[in-house]
């Protein structure tokens, strides 16, 4: 029976000893993996998607999808500190229950971090488009930076970075981890300052008609709709857990670096959302002209934010690089311009930890023989994964060049969802299956904390709008077909391989995390 087929947990870490990646990394590098992975395209670029969908009543929002990540950070953290291994919730399924939904996890894994790095990479591009217009008066056609979604054809400037990342990324990720934590302090550097200059001079009349969508109506608006899409600037420390076979000590730092890295994040945006808000420009949605409320991401809006921006000052809605607009807003033109440029140098550093942990992704199910072991060869020269970093490399730049960045955001939070709420399952089913095994992290009332991860993440789910709902679906529906053509055939577990041999093509292998010294 295929939910038969469950790898015991001691076979999982004999294999990892076996064909293991390089232990170099200590609770530091991971809170910086984490910080690096979480803070990026979700605060510089979402609070104005945020701003349309909850206007000021964003800050609740922030509440909501940080809740849901702490519960499910609880979740991994035991799951991780008794499993130091590659794979993250992929390989927690498989123990616990059965190769096929660990099939499906893995597959949700790969949809959420191409879709999340093309995310970050349209998110750049709009930073970068106002660094020309900033700081040298450059303005570039709208048919090169933008899909057809606002009247272009195509995202030029988030096709290139997304390119020059994954040719970084073949050529060699320890030389990338050395300027991880630089840009790290940038990015941290640059909300400080924002914080610094916007909250002490918010104006509260800003906050009043706080919910103007109200809580939500299943279609994406409202303050559960704009928590759905947030939970996106929350969801890299998932990137902490699928590190876990590179760390040192990992049943003390996986949790330190998970829980670390959401504290700091979650502070962090509670007042960068403060301080966009009380901004002249407030955080009102965008309306048509009869009032009607506008969908993020839509033809529609484009059009009524380039009317309105003609006229008057430019929305936070309708803002492509919103911190930094809501700085020049306040009259800190130059500091405006100067966090621009801080989200314009730091953010690729999100797009290679997504890419990464992708490449990582396929690294473990191959190793599981669920998907041809030659995609994972490594490069004789770069020692990297090249095969398959290249492949996620043209899937990212083809999602970025053509959709905007909130239906990114929600199509990676789709199974970024479902991920988590099968790491729920997993933590609880194990409590009952294996209660003597040690564990170094464990979840506090897991019985309360479980069940609460679960309904967090079907709420956000139902809230997410229904072009983002349904690609979760016909993507698993993919990824069984895959499944069933190959990996049910060629599974290691399947033809009774538990304990899987060395094979050459990993030989050699020790990739280094970014964010590694």
């Amino acid at each position: 029976m295929i939910f038969g087929r469950v790898k015991p947990l001691d076979a999982i870490l004999a294999t990892a000893e076996k064909k293991s990646l390089h232990r170099s990394l200590g609770a530091l590098q991971l809170t910086l993996l984490g910080v690096g992975a979480i803070i990026g395209t979700g605060i510089f670029v979402l609070t104005a998607e945020a701003a349309q969908k909850a206007g000021p009543g964003m800050m609740v929002s922030f509440i909501i999808a940080g809740a849901v990540c702490a519960v499910a950070a609880l979740c991994y953290s035991e799951l991780a500190s008794m499993l130091p291994v590659s794979g993250s919730a992929y390989t927690y399924t498989y123990a616990v229950m059965g190769e096929l939904l660990a099939w499906m996890v893995g597959w949700a894994l790969i949809l959420e971090y191409a879709v999340a790095a093309s995310a970050v990479s349209v998110g750049w591009s709009g930073y970068f488009v106002g660094q020309l217009g900033g700081w040298f008066g450059v303005t570039l056609p709208q048919w090169m930076i933008a899909g057809p979604y606002a009247g272009g054809i195509i995202n030029l400037p988030a096709v290139v970075i997304a390119l020059l990342i994954t040719a970084l990324l073949v050529v060699g990720t320890s030389e990338s981890a050395k300027v991880n934590a630089v840009l790290v302090a940038i990015k941290v550097t640059a909300l400080t300052a924002f914080i610094a200059l916007s909250v002490p001079v918010m104006q509260m009349e800003n906050f009043d008609n706080f919910m103007p969508q109200g809580w939500g109506d299943g279609a994406g608006a409202g303050v559960i709709g704009a928590a759905a899409s947030i939970f996106f600037a929350y969801v890299g420390f998932d990137a902490v857990s699928t590190a876990a076979e590179e760390t040192k000590n990992p049943q003390r730092n996986v949790p330190i670096g998970l829980i670390g890295s959401l504290a700091i994040c979650t502070i962090f945006y509670m007042l960068v959302a403060a301080g966009a808000i009380g901004s002249p420009i407030g955080a009102q949605p965008v309306t048509a002209a009869d009032g009607t409320w506008l969908a993020p991401g839509s033809t529609e809006l484009a059009q009524r934010c380039a009317a309105i921006s003609a006229a008057a000052a430019e929305p936070l809605s309708c803002s492509k690089e919103a911190l930094a607009h809501v700085l020049r807003q306040i009259g800190y033109l130059n500091v405006g311009n100067l966090i621009g440029l801080a989200a314009f140098l730091a953010l690729p550093s999100v797009i290679l930890v997504m890419i990464y942990g992708q490449t990582r992704m396929f690294f473990v199910m191959a190793r599981d023989g669920l998907l041809p072991e030659k995609l994972s060869n490594i490069h004789p020269k770069w020692k990297t994964p090249h095969i398959i970093t290249m492949i996620t490399g043209v899937g990212v730049t083809f999602a970025a060049a053509f959709l905007p960045v909130g239906k990114l955001a929600d199509i990676a939070n789709a199974g970024t969802l479902f991920a988590f709420f099968m790491v729920a399952i997993a933590v609880m089913r194990l409590r009952k299956t294996e209660p003597t095994r040690k564990r170094p992290f464990r979840t506090p009332l897991v019985f309360v904390v479980g069940p609460l991860t679960m309904i967090g993440c079907t709420v956000l789910y139902w809230f997410l709008p229904p072009d983002a709902k349904l690609v979760l679906p016909g993507w698993g529906a993919l990824g069984l077909i895959v499944y069933f053509a190959y990996g049910y055939r060629k599974s290691h577990l399947g033809r009774g391989l538990i304990d899987v041999p060395e094979v050459e093509a990993y030989d050699g292998i020790e990739p280094k995390v970014p964010g590694a010294h």
